[in-house]
């Protein structure tokens, strides 16, 4: 077998079974019809923002809506300052200006679909994050109208990872299935994120990998995602995510 066919097999096997897989499974899913139909109300994951008076810095993860949802998901960032009664959420999105703030509940579904919270980080290490976090969302290049394109990005998912690398201490990675995560703003093809624990080199989103300590080791095809975990023993499946502990 020459090493073009073997190649094609191992896409075929490792990204596009898995995500017809999920196609499938998705297509027969009851799901909403559009995005009127859809339940945007809290989760009632995260508790009141006054029950306590600690900061906290939350980044969430859900599946988006129609058939995008087999293979990719939408992720945005939750912030309360020490003593605040209030959460402050920050999405991008497809319409209007895009950096999003309050649009929906901190913890709402997205298109029905119930969110898992990527990371949680709260006390004084969040009130230490939350000036940078701030400061990376609004240094990011795509928040003027029409910035935004849903594949291969920069798209919502580049908006949270840009803030995730630009703030290295808030320790996440988003899910294999954030597609759009590992498109690199103004064009990039190389990132080092600031701490050196993880390394991200790209075609614009299409053809990459990353490695490190955060991502492990991942391999980065037309926004399909694969790869090892480290830190946290498991395995990066295209578009149905995490398995692992």
């Amino acid at each position: 077998m020459t090493f073009i066919k073997r190649l094609l097999l191992a896409i075929l096997i490792v990204y596009l079974l898995p995500a017809l897989a999920s196609a499938g499974w998705w297509y027969v899913k009851e799901r909403p019809g559009s995005w009127r139909e859809a339940d945007w109300s809290s989760a009632g994951i995260l508790p009141k923002a006054d029950a306590n008076q600690e900061a906290a810095i939350y980044v969430f993860s859900a599946a988006t809506g129609g058939m995008k949802g087999a293979v990719a998901s939408h992720s945005w960032i939750v912030t309360k300052a020490a003593g605040d009664t209030t959460y402050n959420r920050y999405d991008k999105v497809g319409w209007g200006s895009p950096i999003r703030r309050n649009g929906y509940p901190a913890d709402a579904r997205w298109y029905s679909n119930t969110p898992h919270m990527v990371v949680s980080i709260k006390g004084d290490a969040a009130s230490r994050l939350i000036p940078k976090v701030e400061q990376a969302i609004q240094s990011y290049p795509y928040a003027t109208p029409g910035a935004y394109r849903i594949w291969p990005g920069p798209n919502s998912n580049t908006f949270v990872a840009h803030v995730l690398r630009s703030v290295p201490e808030l320790d996440a990675v988003l899910p294999p299935d954030a597609v759009g995560r590992d498109y690199l703003p103004e064009g990039k093809l190389f990132h080092i994120d600031a701490d050196a624990r993880d390394l991200h080199a790209t075609l614009y989103g299409l053809l990459g990998v990353s490695m490190g300590l955060r991502s492990g080791f991942e391999v980065h095809f037309m926004g399909l995602v694969a790869g090892i975990d480290v830190a946290r023993p498991g395995l990066k499946i295209p578009a149905i995510g995490r398995v692992g502990i």
